[in-house]
C-alpha cells in the first residue's frame, strides 16, 4: 500500500507503562513543579481501594491532595462545573484522572475551565480551546478508553441529552500512568464492554476516513492485541491477558486520537446521551452493524481486519475476506454474551430520533462510507430487529 497524502501526527502526552508506574506520582508531580493534586474519579473506584493506592503513593511523597469522587459515568456538564468549583476552593495546580474515560473526560473539562473560565458547553467543538489546560496526568484503570492519550472530551449535554465533544490537542494529558496493576481485579463483565470499546476504537480508527500510515500501523496492531486477548481477559485469571489489553487500548487510542472515530460513535453517542446507556456497550452492540455497511467501502483494510481477528481468508475474494471481519465481530459479541438494543432498553419510537443525533455528530464525515439520517435510521433498525 503507497501513501501519497500530507499528513501529521501529535503525542502530546509522555506515557510511562508497566506495573507499579502509578506509584511514581508523586516524584511525577514534583517534577512538574507542582504541589496540590486534585484526584478525578468516582465512588465505585473509592470504595473499590484502587484510589487509595495512588493516595498513599501521594501522602508518602508528602503532598497535600483533595478527593473529587462524584464522576457518573457518561459525565454531565453539571459534574464538569461542580469539579471545577472543588478545584477553585482547595486551589489545585494539577489534576489527577483515576479511572475510566469518564474520570478523565471530566478532568480535561476542568483543566478547560480552570484555563479559560466559562462553562465547558462553551467549548463544544473542535478547536475552541485556545490556551493550554492545567497540567493533568491520567490513570486509567479500565482495558477500553484510550482517553489517557486523546485530545477530546465528551460530555452530556444536560439541557439537549446530547452528548458533546471538546476537541483540541490542548487538552490532551500531560503524563500518562498505565498500570498493569489497576486493572487485575477488574469485574469480568468491565473487561468486556472496555475491551470492545477499544476494539471499536482501533477499527474505526483504521478505517475512518483521516486515516495515516501511523495510525494504520497503530490500529491494525491494536485489533489483533485485543483480539487475540480479550476472551482469556473475561474468562480467565491470566494476568498477562490484562495487561495486553490495556496496552492494546492505550494503542488504540493513539491511533483514533490521531485520526478519528466514525458512524458506530456517532450511533452510540446518541445512545449514551438518550438513555445513558454505558458507551462501551453500546459501541459493541452497533459495531458489528455498522462494519457490515461500511465494509464495501474499504475492502483491503476489512480483509487485514478479518486476518488481524483470527479469520480464514486465504483463498477467498477481496469482498467475502472483508466480510470476514464482520463475521468476527458478530461472534466476539456472542461468546462475551453482549446485550442487544432491547435489552437495554432501547425503544422502537425512538429510533427516528437516535438517527437524527447520529446525523449530526461531529465525526459523521469521517465515516469511510458516506451515512446520513436514513442510513443511520436503517442501521438503528436493523440493530433493533
Amino acid at each position: 500500500m503507497s501513501y501519497t497524502m500530507n499528513f501529521e501526527f501529535v503525542l502530546p502526552t509522555k506515557i510511562k507503562f508497566g506495573e507499579g508506574v502509578s506509584r511514581e506520582i508523586a516524584a511525577e508531580i514534583k517534577g512538574l513543579g507542582k504541589e496540590r493534586p486534585l484526584i478525578l474519579t468516582d465512588k465505585g473506584l473509592l470504595k473499590a481501594g484502587v484510589v487509595d493506592k495512588i493516595a498513599a503513593a501521594l501522602a508518602a511523597g508528602g503532598l497535600q491532595y483533595t478527593i473529587f469522587d462524584e464522576i457518573e459515568p457518561n459525565p454531565r456538564d453539571l459534574t464538569v462545573q461542580k469539579a471545577y468549583e472543588a478545584a477553585t476552593i482547595c486551589r489545585a495546580d494539577i489534576l489527577v484522572a483515576i479511572g475510566g474515560g469518564s474520570s478523565m473526560d471530566t478532568a480535561k473539562g476542568v483543566g478547560v475551565l480552570m484555563s479559560h473560565g466559562g462553562i465547558i458547553n462553551d467549548y463544544e467543538g473542535l478547536d475552541k480551546v485556545t490556551k493550554p489546560i492545567c497540567d493533568l496526568i491520567a490513570i486509567p484503570t479500565t482495558v477500553g478508553t484510550g482517553s489517557e492519550v486523546t485530545f477530546w472530551s465528551v460530555i452530556t449535554d444536560t439541557k439537549r441529552h446530547f452528548k458533546m465533544s471538546v476537541g483540541s490537542p490542548l487538552v490532551a494529558p500531560k503524563l500518562a500512568l498505565v498500570d498493569p496493576d489497576l486493572v487485575a481485579s477488574l469485574p469480568p463483565s468491565i473487561i468486556a464492554s472496555t475491551g470492545m470499546d477499544a476494539l471499536t476504537h482501533a477499527i474505526e480508527g483504521y478505517t475512518c476516513t483521516l486515516a495515516e500510515p501511523i495510525t494504520d500501523a497503530c490500529g491494525i496492531y491494536a485489533i489483533k492485541m485485543i483480539a487475540d486477548n480479550l476472551r482469556n481477559a473475561v474468562y480467565t485469571d491470566d494476568s498477562q491477558a490484562k495487561a495486553n489489553m490495556l496496552l492494546g487500548s492505550l494503542i488504540a487510542g493513539i491511533c483514533f486520537g490521531n485520526s478519528d472515530i466514525a458512524g458506530v460513535h456517532c450511533m452510540a453517542e446518541a445512545l449514551g446521551g438518550l438513555y445513558d446507556t454505558p458507551h462501551g456497550i453500546a459501541n459493541a452492540i452497533l459495531l458489528p452493524y455498522v462494519m457490515e455497511y461500511n465494509y464495501v467501502a474499504s475492502l483491503d483494510k476489512f480483509a487485514e481486519i478479518a486476518k488481524a481477528m483470527g479469520e480464514p481468508i486465504d483463498g477467498l475474494s477481496k469482498r467475502d475476506a472483508a466480510y470476514r471481519a464482520v463475521t468476527a465481530v458478530h461472534k466476539l459479541n456472542q461468546d462475551l454474551d453482549m446485550p442487544t438494543l432491547k435489552d437495554i432498553g432501547a425503544k422502537e419510537e425512538d429510533l427516528q430520533e437516535l438517527a437524527q443525533r447520529s446525523s449530526v455528530n461531529v465525526s459523521v464525515d469521517s465515516n469511510p462510507r458516506k451515512a446520513g439520517k436514513s442510513d443511520f435510521l436503517a442501521l438503528f433498525q436493523k440493530a433493533y430487529h
